[in-house]
């Protein structure tokens, strides 16, 4: 099978495709014929050990651990192990690959039975691929983290990315009033979404509108804790997925004084992986989610498809095409 490849940190030249063995399925794994999977922070943090926090978090100090990176895959089942009830051979499924050994960006992988889901029935393979992280980040950090009721205010930090986008619409199906904070040529993008109102983040200051929302998904950005702090109402939850390190550990020491001080929750989020699969494809199934999806490459271009998503603001998922 070919396979991307990443075997030390550093430029993204690093991976490269190489022909390997169709990996062996254990009784409990299935055997996936990966059709598309989606480019992540994680993944390009695998590739160039940066920032160095992720090598100390389980990808390797001096050299990867995972040698094909590759989480979010989607694709049809090839063969299954002696153990495993939930499948069978030509079954069509989806999944994320974060807390097991990865190995998306590669033709065929083998998965625990746990790690994936039957795919949307009304998605393609490249859709149902953008869906598994993002997803589950965006939902868990609506429904449990922040615990949006209707009517409520909330406020959505890079409305129209990966996560951003499923946030904005898992925060409508809750009922919420839904802001996004985007660039002013995603305005449009932002409302299909299920925003009612859209801010440009190059030209205003989402804490100094004299606007204040019971909660806030940063899913990117570099602002202060003290902006979001200003941005909340009494009481309100401000729930971190990403964005630049100073903001990440900004909230990890700063939140538990401020959250005691204000009366507000200041929160990084780590997801739980694929426990939400099944919920989120009904929802896809009867229409009130979709995917977003910035750009498709095939598995030969994945270098120019990591520089792509490196160097751009992603209007959705970054979508590697791999057909066996």
């Amino acid at each position: 099978m070919r396979a991307a490849v990443i075997r030390k940190y550093g430029p993204l030249e690093n991976i490269t495709l190489e022909e390997l063995p169709i990996p062996e399925t254990a009784d409990d794994e299935v055997l996936v014929a990966v059709r598309a999977s989606s480019i992540t922070f994680s993944n390009l943090a695998l590739i160039i050990g940066k920032p160095l926090i992720v090598r100390l978090a389980g990808f390797g100090v001096f050299k990867p651990k995972y040698k094909i990176p590759g989480s979010d895959i989607a694709g049809r089942v090839e063969k299954v192990g002696r153990k495993v009830k939930k499948f069978k051979p030509g079954d069509e499924v989806y999944g994320d690959l974060a807390d097991m050994k990865r190995g998306g960006f590669a033709e065929f992988v083998s998965v625990p039975e746990t790690a994936i889901a039957i795919k949307p029935a009304n998605q393609s393979f490249e859709e149902a691929a953008a869906v598994p992280e993002s997803a589950h980040v965006a939902l868990q950090a609506i429904r449990d983290h922040a615990k949006v009721k209707p009517e409520e205010e909330v406020l959505v930090i890079g409305a129209c990315g990966g996560i951003g986008s499923f946030a904005v619409q898992f925060a409508k199906y809750y009922q919420a009033n839904v802001t996004g904070l985007c660039s002013k040529g995603n305005f449009e993008l932002a409302h299909s979404l299920g925003a009612t109102r859209v801010i440009d983040y190059k030209r205003e200051n989402f804490s100094r509108l004299n606007r204040q929302f019971d909660s806030i998904i940063a899913c990117v950005g570099n602002y202060s804790i003290y902006d979001y702090r200003r941005a909340l109402k009494p009481r309100g939850r401000l729930v971190i997925t990403g964005g630049s390190m100073k903001q990440l550990l900004q909230c990890a020491l700063l939140g538990p004084i401020l959250s005691r001080k204000y009366n507000k929750g200041f929160h990084n989020m780590l997801v739980k992986p694929n426990v939400d699969l099944n919920f989120i494809r009904q929802l896809i199934e009867s229409g009130h989610i979709r995917s977003l999806i910035d750009k498709c490459y095939r598995l030969t271009e994945i270098e120019s498809a990591f520089r792509h998503y490196k160097g751009s603001h992603s209007r959705g998922k970054v979508i590697i095409s791999i057909k066996t």
